[in-house]
């Protein structure tokens, strides 16, 4: 994959779809992605699950090139879906390479992960409980005032995520972030696939009857993006350095590119004036 470069640092805002504008103005209903998006508790995911992929595949025998090039590029496609489905893919890599003597299932890879990843998330947390630090320093910078923005407005919001609900709840909750979103919280269930960001931005707009213009979608992957544009509701992209909470991610950027966004940020620290042109752009307007 080819990767562009990003704008300038001072290029706070990229409308990559001039199309978009006649779309402003009009947003009653949001949709944000969590991981990436809002949060930074779970940065680095992609260095835990990438490894575990390869290990699982190849078990006792040396990992290829070939095999690790198929996971970078699986898991950076697939970033946003649910952590089962990650799984279910995995699952059927172990049985298609056949180099694993100890195939395991789905679920079984899912709590393998969970358990790795849970040592960051949990220090992170901690440190978070014994003021070593505060809650702006686990959230992408300026999201909690865009966030704060768009409730004041009245713009109903929901939150999204591939990450199983009970810690996707216990994090907002420890972000203070949660009380925006009231009970419009999901995440993944492993006895259900009923809360994908697919079916959940379909029934927003079937429930309140929305046009496409009148729903915002906010997310760091592509999956959510893709769920945005085939509904023609208002994509924004975050290509955002998660170390460093701001600045732009060329990957990430490209990646939202990739998957149509209408426009892209590196965080929210001119949130003042993104929801201006957001949510006071003249319904319509072309210029």
């Amino acid at each position: 994959m080819t990767i562009e470069e990003p704008p300038a640092n001072d290029h706070w805002l990229e409308i990559v779809r001039p199309g978009a504008l006649s779309k402003l103005g009009d947003v009653r209903h949001a949709v944000f992605d969590f991981d990436g998006t809002i949060s930074v508790i779970r940065q680095g995911w992609e260095g835990i699950m990438v490894p575990l992929m390869v290990e699982m595949i190849c078990g006792d025998t040396d990992p290829t090139e070939d095999i690790d090039a198929e996971v970078r590029e699986y898991v950076d496609h697939s970033t946003g879906i649910l952590t089962i489905k990650q799984m279910e893919v995995l699952a059927e890599a172990v049985r298609r390479h056949g180099l694993s003597r100890d195939p395991k299932t789905a679920l079984e890879y899912k709590r393998i992960y969970n358990e790795r990843l849970l040592g960051p998330v949990r220090d992170r947390l901690g440190r978070l409980a014994r003021g070593k630090c505060t809650q702006m320093d686990l959230m992408i910078t300026g999201a909690r005032q865009f966030i704060e923005g768009l409730y004041e407005r009245g713009v109903e919001m929901y939150l999204t995520s591939g990450t199983d609900e009970v810690y996707v709840l216990e994090e907002a909750k420890a972000l203070g972030v949660a009380k925006f979103f009231e009970s419009r919280i999901y995440g993944a269930r492993d006895d259900t696939q009923s809360y994908t960001k697919e079916r959940i931005i379909q029934r927003i707009l079937s429930k309140h009857d929305l046009q496409g213009r009148q729903l915002l979608v906010v997310g760091d992957g592509p999956v959510e993006i893709r769920n945005a544009v085939a509904r023609e509701a208002l994509s924004l992209g975050v290509a955002s350095d998660e170390v460093r909470r701001f600045g732009w991610d060329a990957r990430k950027r490209q990646r939202l590119l990739n998957a149509g966004v209408d426009l892209l940020v590196a965080d929210f620290r001119r949130h003042k004036s993104l929801l201006g042109f957001i949510c006071d752009f003249p319904v319509g307007a072309t210029e």
